[in-house]
């Protein structure tokens, strides 16, 4: 690039990029790959919760660490089911016929 213009473009454009936190770089990966890191870094571009649990699961990935125990129940007792009091009740007798 000689043109003087498109140089004081570029440099206004990254300037613009660096006010709002951003950065432009450059990597290498499998042409099958790009859209997948494309969207990757468009999500953690736009901040928020999703960006954080991308993160993290990312993060959790590449340093081989285990999942942590406890998710399911976890889940369970969040659930609003927790103080619905539903009783369940299953027979216990008689057996069933099973042909083999």
């Amino acid at each position: 690039m000689t043109n003087p213009a498109q140089k004081r473009a570029l440099r206004n454009y990254r300037s613009r990029l660096t006010e709002r936190g951003m950065a432009r770089f450059e990597v290498l990966g499998l042409d099958a790959d790009r859209e997948l890191i494309r969207s990757i870094a468009s999500r953690l571009a736009e901040g928020g919760s999703d960006a954080h649990r991308i993160r993290t699961s990312i993060d959790r990935t590449i340093a081989g660490e285990p999942g942590k125990k406890g998710g399911i129940l976890e889940a369970l007792r969040r659930s609003p089911l927790v103080t619905a009091d539903i009783q369940i009740k299953r027979s216990t007798g008689g057996r069933r016929k099973v042909d083999l």
